[in-house]
């Protein structure tokens, strides 16, 4: 489907190989409980599929549009709640990283860490996620240009990273509007790591429904078709039982009831691409 580069492992799981592997949970940490049902969930749809898993949820979401927003159970809380994940179904995790300090602490309990895109050019933050010796995923800026996520990845190299990761989830395009450039993930995996495509952040409409972001979910299953063609190492969708009632990027979730039909898609693309090379 494409190049071939050095996988990146995390925990067990190599991203960069064969395998398409999914990373995918609510986008923050509403409660023990339904972080453990999606995770269960997940894991016996991927389980059907023969799809490597790896579990995601925030404990905190530090770019909320409106100072009111839920933005999650905080460090120490989310934390435990993720190491209990971990214990019931043995999924590898990872989490997102806001100030160099959570760097160390989260690494300690989960195998990935996560750079939001408004973040993945902030030096200290990219040397702190390096200096843990654990992988680093970093989604591509809406502002940022493929090329230069090479930076990203020399200073995360230069720290200690075990690996990187680079995330394509749109680019700003006017005002409240995303557009994702397929061009980016070829160019990305080009700088020599592997490639994942975010799916539910790429149909968000920045600050789009006045006090928070609004999103175009319906779109979704299209942009991952796409996606799927062009060629990804990972998957990365944020999932909810019932996303309108999610806490956080309630227009952008995708319903997990509609999960695997969507991965069927991607799985059935990728073997169609593979066999006409």
């Amino acid at each position: 489907m494409h190049s071939a580069i050095a996988p990146v492992n995390v925990a067990d799981i190599p991203i960069g190989g064969e395998q398409l592997v999914l990373i995918a949970g609510p986008c923050v940490i509403e409660s023990e409980d339904l972080c453990v049902q999606v995770a269960q969930a997940v894991q016996s749809i991927c389980g059907r599929l023969e799809i490597p898993y790896i579990f995601k949820a925030s404990f905190d979401k530090a770019n909320r549009t409106s100072l009111h927003s839920f933005r999650g159970p905080g460090l120490d809380e989310g934390l435990r709640i993720l190491a209990e994940v971990k214990r019931q179904t043995g999924l590898p995790l990872t989490t997102d990283i806001h100030e160099p300090w959570q760097a160390h602490r989260a690494a300690e309990v989960v195998d990935l860490l996560q750079v939001p895109a408004f973040l993945c050019r902030q030096t200290d933050l990219l040397v702190a996620a390096g200096r843990t010796g654990k992988p680093a995923n970093v989604k591509k800026g809406q502002f940022m240009a493929p090329w230069d996520m090479r930076h990203v990845v020399e200073k995360l190299r230069e720290a200690g990273a075990a690996g990187v990761l680079l995330t394509e989830r749109g680019v700003s395009f006017g005002y409240n509007t995303l557009v994702v450039d397929f061009t980016s993930l070829p160019q990305m995996r080009a700088l020599g790591v592997p490639v994942v495509f975010d799916a539910t952040h790429s149909v968000q409409l920045p600050g789009g429904a006045g006090a928070r972001s609004g999103g175009r979910r319906e779109f979704i299953p299209h942009l991952v078709r796409a996606a799927a063609a062009v060629g990804i190492d990972a998957l990365f969708m944020e999932v909810h039982p019932d996303p309108e009632k999610g806490l956080s990027d309630p227009a952008t979730m995708f319903p997990l009831g509609e999960l695997e039909s969507v991965l069927k898609q991607v799985l059935a693309i990728r073997a169609a691409v593979r066999n006409a090379q």
